[in-house]
């Protein structure tokens, strides 16, 4: 079953801001996850049906959460992990 996806306003012009390439890399990754956004490994912890993408070599994140009763996942915070701030950007926008 594949998901829809949606953006938090917020992330939505963090991710304009990202170059192509990096832009380009997520939607790979994206596609993929929309197909099975359940993966084991990159489950945020403390966090319920919260996960994350990353791109090792540049540095980013992008995290999102899992809605299963509408089939949607929605991406809360996308940006580099320096200092886990993506993170907690996630996490407050979680509550918005």
């Amino acid at each position: 079953m594949t998901y829809k996806l949606d953006f938090k306003k917020s992330a939505l012009k963090e991710w304009k801001k990202l170059g192509s390439t990096l832009q380009q890399q997520f939607k790979k990754k994206l596609i993929e996850r929309l197909d099975n956004p359940h993966v084991p490994a990159s489950k945020l912890s403390g966090a319920d049906n919260m996960y994350k993408i990353k791109l090792r070599q540049s540095g980013y994140r992008l995290v999102y959460k899992v809605e299963d009763d509408i089939i949607i996942v929605t991406v809360l915070a996308v940006g580099k992990r320096e200092r886990s701030d993506v993170y907690r950007k996630a996490m407050k926008r979680l509550d918005d």
